[in-house]
């Protein structure tokens, strides 16, 4: 199993969730966040003053699946979420070692 973690501008969160959706992913975690890459921020005007934005809004996605899936759950984030430009987010794979249900007991990939 997989756990994948996708940080993604907030306003693809609606496309993200569809096109999991649209594989049969059952469930998410999401999750806002605030963080920089390439972007390091910006700058805004309130009120007639310059106030330096370092963290900017992103939204924080996470979903456990089986090793099977994970290719098709790359490529569906991956094509929902893109722009084209800088601040796209990272997608993130690490290992899950395993799920447990609480309600029922159930481990494993019947968990997730």
């Amino acid at each position: 199993m997989k756990l994948v973690t996708a940080i993604i501008k907030p306003f693809k969160l609606d496309d993200v969730r569809e096109a999991l959706s649209d594989i049969s992913v059952q469930g998410m975690t999401v999750t806002e966040v605030k963080g920089f890459g390439r972007q390091k921020g910006h700058t805004e005007l309130y009120r007639g003053a310059e106030y330096v934005v370092d963290f900017l809004p992103k939204v924080k996605v996470e979903v456990a699946i089986d090793d099977e899936n994970l290719d098709a759950v790359i490529e569906a984030i991956t094509n929902a979420a893109n722009t084209g430009k800088v601040g796209d987010g990272k997608i993130f794979v690490a290992p899950l070692e395993d799920v447990i249900r609480i309600r029922t007991g159930e481990t494993g990939s019947e968990a997730v």
